[in-house]
């Protein structure tokens, strides 16, 4: 069991109407880094995911109705606890996702500011007059909350993940019921004690621990009283479930898989690309659907920028995210770990050669090497695919347009990244690059005030900024007649 200041933050069942659930069968929560069991958490089923949806739509009348005022009161009391209780939810993530110390901390303050944004933002869901073309009519446009929103969520970021939609949602006046990933449900877990310790009424905020994704899938995308689904994960999961949404015609929102290009133009300040992928490839072992992909580097500046990127990757700390100094934890499982290994060696298979790494670790566990590889074309599989680990992938290229090309030859478009000091390539790249977020001298793009999605089969919908709260509301016409002017 993980020691914590606080270890009532540590639950074990799921959390369905203010209560805390068990179930006959129970599944366990491992380390990444060694597989020792965490904990066993209650394996929840398809009856319990329904149960939580009927609470949900029992007190969605009284949470909608609620002043926005005091929904962001309540909200910010949940933000307040998630900081006061940042070490302890880092602890948490660190231990069953793997990603180190600093890393986990940095999650809970960006997922908290999910939180503290929306509560602010649920007291500025404005309407609209809008002029009639007849003098006896007035028009006007309000907006209300969808209802209950369900919602999966991904093993990569298992606190941001949620905070992001849960946040925007109840800012908007809809109940919620969340299905984690199973390898990290503990986040989920200890966010929904926190926001019954912040006063978040009974039924608002679900969270349904359970390994039978097909049929608790099932339940939030074809339940009649689930009026929005949500989902972060790949882009095959999102087509099925998407389609299973169909049969209500829910309002949907996807995040899905991304294929970053990180484009390195001769006129680029070096030193600040480099760090800037160092930020964007290796943060939380390259586990991210924003990471850098592939890496065009223009070709007069290859060869200084490689050298650059291999010193510093150098630099990189592999081991337990729980230890001083590590910058890179393991993978999340023997699965994904055997992935990147496959894909790395069929890329050399294919004439690509390796620069630094290239292999599984020697020190046990789910970790890779940080690695890089030169010589790769945007045809082959490690260019094609979200390798999803530590590995940089060098591409060189020769010209704007050619790069242009290559970055947007993907079937999906979340984020990409480029490096240039001339203004104007800076507004035409940017302009021409087909992706929903673009990262222009800096690696790092996300922010609670900022809209995050994509494009393409990257998905569609927007979590964060004042965008958010867009996929919760419903808007309602209301034509006002038989008035006297």
């Amino acid at each position: 069991m993980i020691s914590l200041r606080d270890n009532q933050l540590i639950k074990q069942g799921s959390f369905i109407n203010g209560q805390w659930h068990t179930a006959d069968e129970c599944f366990s929560v491992t380390n990444p880094v060694n597989g020792d069991v965490i904990t066993d958490v209650a394996n929840a089923g398809v009856r319990d995911v329904q149960q939580a949806v009927n609470y949900a739509q029992a007190v969605f009348p009284s949470w909608s109705g609620m002043t926005a005022e005091n929904r962001s009161k309540l909200m910010r009391r949940w933000f307040e606890l998630m900081m006061q209780h940042q070490d302890d939810l880092a602890i948490i993530l660190t231990s069953e996702q793997g990603k180190p110390l600093t890393e986990a901390k940095g999650e809970i303050a960006y997922g908290a500011s999910f939180i503290e944004w929306f509560a602010e933002e649920a007291k500025r869901v404005y309407g609209d007059s809008i002029p009639s073309n007849d003098n006896d009519k007035r028009i006007i446009v309000i907006k209300q909350p969808v209802g209950v929103v369900g919602a999966v969520t991904p093993w990569n970021f298992p606190n941001a993940m949620i905070a992001r939609k849960a946040a925007a949602a109840l800012a908007a006046g809809c109940t919620f019921v969340v299905r984690p990933a199973t390898q990290t449900p503990l986040s989920a877990l200890a966010m929904a004690e926190l926001a019954k310790r912040a006063g978040i009424p009974d039924g608002v905020f679900n969270v349904v621990t359970g390994d039978d994704a097909k049929g608790m899938g099932k339940v939030l995308t074809e339940h009649p009283d689930v009026a929005k689904f949500t989902f972060t994960g790949s882009t095959e999961v999102g087509k099925s479930l998407m389609a299973q949404s169909a049969s209500t015609l829910k309002k949907i929102s996807m995040e899905l898989g991304g294929n970053a290009p990180f484009i390195v133009f001769d006129d680029a300040d070096i030193d600040a690309a480099v760090q800037g992928l160092i930020e964007s490839k290796y943060r939380n072992a390259g586990q991210t659907c924003v990471c850098t992909n592939r890496i065009f580097i223009h070709r007069s500046v290859k060869q200084s920028f490689s050298d650059k990127l291999m010193q510093a990757v150098s630099q990189l700390t592999l081991g337990d995210g729980m230890d001083d100094g590590v910058d890179i934890g393991p993978l999340i499982s023997r699965d994904a770990l055997q992935k990147v290994s496959n894909l790395v060696e069929k890329s050399l298979e294919q004439g690509a050669t390796v620069l630094m790494g290239g292999n599984i670790s020697d020190r046990g566990g789910n970790f890779y090497e940080p690695t890089i590889i030169d010589n790769v074309n945007n045809d082959m599989a490690i260019a094609r695919e979200e390798i999803f680990g530590p590995v940089s992938i060098l591409i060189e290229f020769e010209s704007e347009e050619q790069v242009i090309h290559l970055a947007n030859n993907v079937n999906v478009g979340l984020a990409g990244y480029f490096y240039s000091q001339n203004i104007a390539r800076v507004w035409r790249v940017a302009e021409k690059l087909e992706f929903g977020m673009v990262g222009i001298n800096t690696g790092l793009i996300s922010n609670a005030s900022a809209p995050f999605g994509g494009i393409k089969q990257s998905g569609f919908g927007r979590e964060g900024s004042k965008y958010g709260l867009d996929d919760y509301l419903n808007i309602k016409y209301l034509c006002m007649g038989d008035i006297e002017t």
